[in-house]
C-alpha cells in the first residue's frame, strides 16, 4: 500500500491523515496516510528515511516549507514562485516540490466563503512559507491591492520582489509594510503568521478590519479560535483554515494520484466532527 505522511513540528494535530483517508475512499485508492513529526534540526534527514523506506510523498507543513523546496530536485512554477513547497512528490527521476497553499486558500475564500477576490483589498499578515504559498494565486485572482505585513518588514520586501511580475500581469497594487502601520478597512484579512499557533496576541490593528471583511486565520481548530473571535467581536466574518486545509489537500491527492476528490463532502464532514468533539 503507498504510504504518505503530512510531516511538520507540530503535527500531532492535524487533521490530514482523516482527509486523504476520506478522498482514498471516495476514488478507490488504495494508500496509507499518517503523521511525520520531525525534529526541528532533522527534517531533511527524517523525509530522506520515509522516502527511502518506501514513502511516496508528504504534505509539509510549519516550519519546513522552505527546507522542502530546497530538497527538490524538481520544482513547478507555483513552488519556484513561492520558493515554498507543502507537497513532495517522490518519484523515480527525482523529488518533485509543489505548493498548493495559495490555490488551497482562493478556493476556500472564493468557493466555500462565497467571497470574490477581484477588485478587494486584500491583507496578508506574515511572510513565512504559508504566506510565500499563497501570494501568487490570491494575484491571480486579481485584487485591487494586497498588502503584506510582517514583523520584519525586510521578508515582506523579498516577497514582494518576487512576485512584481505576477502584481503587474493582474492590474494589482502589491506591496510591504510592518505590523504596525499595514492600513485599514481591508475587504479580506488573511493571517498567515505562527501567532495562533504559538498562542500569542492578534498581531495587527482592528482597524485593519471593517463590518463585513472576511478575516481568515490559516490555522484551524483551537489554535485560530482567538482570531476567528476578535475578528468577529469588530464585526468581521471570522473564518478558520479549515476549508483551506481540505483544498489544499485535494490539490495534493491530484498531484500524488492523479485523481481530484470532491471535496465539499469532506469539508462538511470534517466539520461536523470537529463540532462535536468541541474542536
Amino acid at each position: 500500500m503507498d504510504r504518505y505522511v503530512v510531516a511538520g513540528n507540530p503535527v500531532e494535530h492535524s487533521q490530514s491523515p482523516f482527509i486523504h483517508a476520506r478522498f482514498a475512499a471516495q476514488t478507490g485508492q488504495a494508500l496509507h496516510y499518517d503523521r511525520l513529526l520531525c525534529p526541528l534540526d532533522g527534517f531533511a534527514d527524517t523525509v530522506r528515511r520515509f522516502a527511502a523506506d518506501g514513502g511516496r510523498g508528504c504534505n509539509i507543513t510549519v516550519p519546513f516549507k522552505f527546507d522542502a523546496f530546497a530538497l527538490a530536485a524538481r520544482r513547478t512554477d507555483r513552488a519556484t514562485l513561492a520558493g515554498a513547497a507543502n507537497i513532495l512528490r517522490f518519484d523515480a527521476e527525482g523529488w518533485l516540490a509543489d505548493n498548493a497553499d495559495g490555490c488551497g486558500l482562493v478556493r476556500d475564500i472564493e468557493r466555500n466563503a462565497g467571497h470574490a477576490l477581484a477588485g478587494q483589498r486584500v491583507l496578508v499578515i506574515g511572510a513565512g512559507g504559508g504566506a510565500a504559498g499563497a501570494l501568487g494565486p490570491l494575484l491571480a485572482a486579481r485584487p485591487a491591492q494586497l498588502v503584506l505585513a510582517n514583523r520584519s518588514v525586510d521578508k515582506a520586501q523579498a516577497l514582494v520582489a518576487r512576485h512584481a511580475a505576477p502584481a503587474r500581469a493582474a492590474g494589482a497594487e502589491l506591496h510591504a509594510t510592518g505590523l504596525a502601520d499595514c492600513g485599514e478597512a481591508f475587504d479580506v484579512v488573511v493571517n498567515a503568521s505562527a501567532s495562533s499557533l504559538q498562542g500569542a496576541g492578534i498581531p495587527v490593528s482592528p482597524r485593519v478590519l471593517r463590518a463585513g471583511s472576511l478575516a481568515l486565520d490559516m490555522m484551524y481548530g483551537p489554535a485560530a479560535q482567538g482570531f476567528v473571535a476578535w475578528a468577529a467581536q469588530h464585526g468581521a466574518v471570522g473564518r478558520d483554515g479549515l476549508g483551506m486545509l481540505v483544498e489544499q489537500a485535494g490539490e495534493a491527492f491530484f498531484v500524488w494520484r492523479g485523481l481530484r476528490p470532491d471535496t465539499a463532502p469532506v469539508l462538511a464532514e470534517l466539520q461536523a466532527r470537529l463540532s462535536g468533539a468541541g474542536r
